[in-house]
């Protein structure tokens, strides 16, 4: 199926079931945002990096409009639906400052390995615990979905866009298996080290990746 969605490219990359809030101030997207509020339709959010506008992003849903300025800004509150692919962009709408595009739908697979997604929580919580953060997420671990998890993986914005990319969430597990791997070591090299610095008493304060 394909179909025609206006388009907020954002230089961020957003995953089904996530919940976004945006505060809205160019001209353009205000018009957007009050026009997909009044017709009661989505709009997609695809990712930008590399000064480009690339061409995976996610279906959002408006869930409300939190507030509104006098100036015509907004605080939005979002959630991702689906993920779209554009086949086409169309830069400018008839009377509208906005544009939009022609896009497709990938069918995503959702079903992935318990095994697997085991060991990435274990991955993640571990990656927390070096860092001394404190973290839960929203769900049981046995409904957590690689969509859930993949932003707390330390991934880049140019990985985080590859896991979109990935139809199967199979796929999905082994990449983010194989990025948990790599990143493992060096959390490992990080802790040790953060010990050394505390026994010789100079230790402030250690950021991560």
């Amino acid at each position: 199926m394909t179909n025609f969605i206006p388009i907020f490219p954002l230089g961020i990359v957003v995953y089904p079931g996530e919940m976004l809030n945006l505060h809205i101030f160019e001209p353009r997207y205000k018009e957007l945002i009050k026009d997909c509020h009044q017709q009661k339709k989505p709009f997609g959010i695809p990712a930008v990096f590399n000064n480009r506008v690339n061409e995976m992003g996610t279906i959002m849903q408006i869930i409300e409009i939190s507030k509104e300025y006098e100036d015509g800004k907004m605080d939005i509150k979002t959630e991702g639906l689906s993920v779209f692919k554009i086949l086409e962009r169309v830069e400018s709408l008839p009377d509208k400052l906005y544009g939009g595009a022609i896009v497709t739908y990938p069918k995503i697979q959702m079903q992935g390995n318990p095994t697997i997604m085991k060991k990435i929580l274990e991955g993640i919580r571990s990656i927390y615990h070096t860092l001394n953060i404190k973290k839960e997420f929203s769900k049981p671990d046995d409904l957590l979905k690689c969509y859930d998890v993949a932003h707390h993986a330390g991934l880049t914005i140019e990985d985080e866009y590859h896991l979109l990319e990935l139809e199967h969430e199979l796929q999905r597990q082994e990449f983010l298996k194989r990025h948990l791997a790599k990143v493992m070591p060096i959390m490992a090299e990080m802790d040790i080290l953060k010990g050394k610095i505390k026994m010789n008493g100079h230790f402030k304060n250690v950021k991560g990746l």
